[in-house]
């Protein structure tokens, strides 16, 4: 059976959310970067395979994945050792919510290509930009702190972890580069901490990949 070819760039707060989650499964994969910032994602022949121009995009078992918790969803199924979706329904609900609360309600609008537009179409200063940013962090990670508390344990759910934490993890080391105060989130810190220490987390860190050298 063919590697999965994994589609990235490395610093991608999608791109690292499955890298974490293909580390976690302990799958082998390919990985083939698409260099955002030169625009690479836009190009015909990355829009051949991806209509939506972009990252990350896992090929595996003759499928061509788009959007990070589809692609974790699909690995959690297909490889149901390491579970990062729990299968109660109530507690599956929990993990999801904070799942989609940080990749859809925060992320989309500190992504690069809007952040992009902030500044070269709309002709927002760089300091403007980093203010858009550092605001819709801040707006929504209060609302996910308070939720992961009732329920978390060394992790935002319980002591393992989940794929609120594989999406917690990059929107943090995010948060840091544009100097996002974080103290007031001690859930989430520690459950940051307590993912970090595993390999997977570790190894799938952004300055640990090659095309980030």
């Amino acid at each position: 059976m063919p590697r999965p070819i994994f589609y990235e760039y490395w610093r991608s707060s999608a791109a690292y959310r499955v890298r974490i989650a293909l580390k976690l499964k302990g799958i082998d994969y390919e990985s083939r970067p698409i260099d955002l910032r030169e625009g690479a994602q836009n190009s015909a022949d990355y829009r051949t395979v991806n209509p939506y121009g972009f990252v990350p995009m896992l090929e595996i078992d003759g499928q061509r994945l788009t959007q990070s918790l589809a692609i974790i969803n699909y690995l959690d199924l297909r490889y149901p050792t390491t579970p990062l979706i729990p299968a109660v329904a109530a507690e599956r609900a929990h993990v999801v919510s904070m799942s989609l609360a940080i990749a859809c309600d925060i992320h989309p609008l500190n992504n690069l290509r809007v952040l992009k537009y902030l500044k070269n179409e709309l002709g927002h200063s760089q300091e403007e930009v980093d203010d858009w940013y550092r605001h819709w962090i801040l707006e929504g990670l209060p609302a996910v702190e308070a939720q992961a508390k009732a329920r978390s344990g060394a992790f935002m759910f319980g002591d393992g972890p989940t794929a609120a934490d594989v999406c917690l993890v990059p929107q943090l080391y995010n948060a840091r580069r544009f100097d996002v105060p974080l103290d007031d989130f001690p859930t989430l810190l520690r459950a940051e901490e307590s993912a970090n220490k595993l390999d997977a987390f570790a190894a799938a860190h952004p300055e640990r990949q090659e095309q980030s050298q």
